[in-house]
């Protein structure tokens, strides 16, 4: 499913009345959004090693909204380090947007 650039940015404003707060290394719907986003990464770049969330940075707020017809439950945005052969550089930004069930619907990574 692809999201267009104007899309995530209704999304994230859509959600402002949505509860935000930090999250624990324990956190079911960051380590969600962290293993499918490695994986993504994983297939454009094979010299990707891991992917680490900055939990300090996360921020999780609840959302009722929809793109076109898929509801958007979650949304997830922070700071990740890219591992590539085991070395870490500069955080990027990290947006996760989770569906109904927790499901994973996009994971997006920008250099900031």
């Amino acid at each position: 499913m692809k999201f267009s650039t104007s899309i995530l940015a209704l999304i994230l404003l859509g959600f402002g009345t949505g509860v935000c707060h930090a999250q624990t290394n324990n956190d079911a719907a960051a380590q969600a959004c962290k293993s499918t986003g490695l994986l993504a990464l994983k297939e454009k770049s094979p010299d990707i090693t891991d992917l680490v969330l900055d939990m300090e940075t996360l921020a999780v707020s609840a959302a009722d909204t929809k793109v076109e017809d898929v509801p958007v439950k979650t949304v997830i945005m922070g700071d990740a380090y890219i591992a590539r052969k085991g070395q870490t550089g500069k955080p990027d930004r990290f947006v996760c947007l989770l569906g109904e069930k927790g499901k994973v619907l996009l994971t997006f990574f920008t250099a900031q």
